[in-house]
């Protein structure tokens, strides 16, 4: 990659964006509490972006200097025939081609998914007890989570981590036995902050709120955390654990705000260029993809300038209803 194609994706803050979350759907097999409402209405099929485009898409931002994709939903891997667009990302030869999952599908899929060049694997799992999973999910099994978990560890993919949403007084009183989890698989694991996007309807996000600092202070009684300057990219603040070859992360978009040097955007599954996670600047990139079916140069071009919409950063406020009403899963988790 040359040096020009390296900084062609600039924001008027002098941030590079070399990190793009693409989402292939809004659907998901679990209903997790933080993600969505009870009852939702999902896109159309008709006003999704079509593989082929999320494809073509992938292949602009890496000539716009993009060197790390991560596909998301919605779960990813409930969408039609997604392996076939993981193989012509991998063809790309990115740094980096990742996936957020919740581990229903793995079972199936992580042996396509590790063939196609996938290199690391991000799988939710908030709670080791059943009960708890089945509440937190909406119904969901907590089995077929640990198996897709299992399935990914015996693919060999290079990293494998644990995403967990800690709310209080639901499952904040498990942080060290997650980590225990982690270090007998030796994977890493984040712990992250609720994010207040969509109206939910299951708890008030104030009153259940539980701060990366608490979680630290919890694991400080068992665990001896020592601060590094590794980072995958995104916005995780890493640990080390004394001994032990994992990372402990902590997104921390309330108690430690990350905007200062975000280096990503996101495009979701109907093609909408989200700016940033907590605004709703953004840019039609569906319509920029079908008016110039057969010209990348526009759609980059399109691309390039839609830097100038992206914000200095998001203002979450949990003493608030939120003010983004598109849910995490129409975000892309």
């Amino acid at each position: 990659m040359t040096e020009q194609a390296a900084t062609k994706l600039i924001d008027r803050f002098g941030r590079h964006v070399t990190y793009v979350r693409l989402s292939v759907t809004d659907r998901c097999d679990l209903h997790c509490i933080y993600c969505m409402s009870e009852k939702m209405t999902f896109l159309p099929r008709q006003q999704l972006l079509t593989l082929e485009e999320i494809a073509r898409l992938g292949r602009c931002f890496s000539e716009l200097g993009v060197t790390k994709l991560r596909i998301t939903g919605g779960e990813p891997l409930v969408r039609h025939n997604v392996i076939w667009l993981f193989e012509r990302l991998g063809e790309l030869g990115i740094r980096e081609l990742t996936i957020t999952t919740n581990g229903t599908q793995l079972a199936r899929y992580s042996r396509s998914l590790k063939d196609a060049g996938v290199s690391r694997v991000n799988i939710s799992l908030d709670t080791l007890k059943a009960d708890r999973f089945r509440q937190i999910t909406r119904g969901g099994q907590i089995e077929r989570t640990l198996a897709g978990l299992d399935a990914a560890c015996a693919a060999g993919f290079r990293r494998i981590k644990l995403n967990c949403v800690i709310l209080k007084n639901r499952n904040h009183d498990e942080v060290s036995d997650l980590v225990r989890f982690a270090i007998e698989r030796g994977i890493d694991i984040t712990f992250i902050e609720e994010m207040p996007l969509g109206v939910i309807g299951d708890h008030d996000r104030a009153e259940v709120y539980y701060s990366s600092d608490a979680i630290r202070s919890d694991l400080a009684a068992h665990f001896d955390l020592l601060p590094t300057n590794e980072s995958t990219g995104g916005p995780s603040r890493y640990f080390r654990i004394a001994g032990q070859d994992i990372r402990v992360g902590f997104i921390s978009p309330h108690s430690h705000n990350f905007c200062g040097a975000c280096n990503r955007v996101r495009v979701t599954a109907e093609g909408r260029l989200l700016l940033c996670l907590g605004q709703e600047h953004s840019a039609d990139l569906r319509r920029a993809v079908r008016a110039n079916p057969t010209d990348d140069e526009r759609v980059k071009k399109f691309i390039v300038e839609a830097m100038n919409k992206k914000p200095r950063g998001h203002e979450f406020d949990l003493s608030r209803q939120p003010s983004i009403v598109r849910h995490m899963s129409m975000t892309g988790g």
